[in-house]
């Protein structure tokens, strides 16, 4: 267990996905679910359970530079890959990230632990492939919304690919402006 968060502390933030190069990809499953035992990083302590509801907002981050580095799961990261990092949901969890600047809706595989900085209102890291895909790369951190959400076969297949799921709906402005406004009154803006 140790040495598998280490990997994770260090940098090992990885997600699965495409290699740049072409070739080389390996399947992934999303069988076993892994759900994990409560671990301890930086003194804080992380209790993995299984959440169908999960709809938080906060920020996300990304990483990239991890290039084959194995994730929380065992898989191998691929930066240019659709995925993400969660603290506690299960791995493999199906989520939905919506950027509240710009409406756009992307669909994640989550298959790692993170982000472990604390104070900031992360709630989640995105793979660099994830992050461009929602456009929020140059930012570096965004607030976002991440929903759990079970999508269908094809969605999920895509990812496990290392591809994109299919496009999904941008949110309304009224909408962003009621999340934006919910994220003010927590205190996370």
């Amino acid at each position: 267990m140790a040495l598998a968060l280490s990997a994770c502390i260090g940098g090992s933030q990885g997600r699965s996905g495409p290699s740049s190069g072409g070739g080389g990809y390996r399947a992934v499953s999303d069988t076993p679910v892994k759900i994990g035992k409560p671990y301890k990083v930086r003194g804080v302590t992380y209790a993995p359970r299984t959440n169908p509801r999960y709809d938080r907002l906060g920020y996300a981050s990304w990483y990239g530079s991890e290039s084959g580095s194995t994730t929380a799961n065992g898989e191998r990261f691929r930066p240019h890959g659709i995925s993400a990092a969660h603290t506690t949901l299960p791995l493999p969890t199906y989520a939905e990230v919506t950027s509240l600047d710009t409406g756009k809706t992307i669909l994640v595989r989550i298959n790692d632990r993170g982000p472990f900085a604390t104070g900031r209102g992360l709630i989640i890291d995105l793979s660099r492939g994830a992050a461009d895909q929602l456009g929020v790369r140059r930012q570096g951190i965004a607030a976002v919304r991440v929903r759990v959400v079970q999508p269908p076969e094809r969605d999920r297949q895509r990812l496990r690919e290392g591809r994109p799921a299919a496009e999904r709906s941008r949110v309304p402005a009224r909408e962003l402006q009621r999340l934006k406004a919910k994220l003010d009154r927590a205190g996370l803006r």
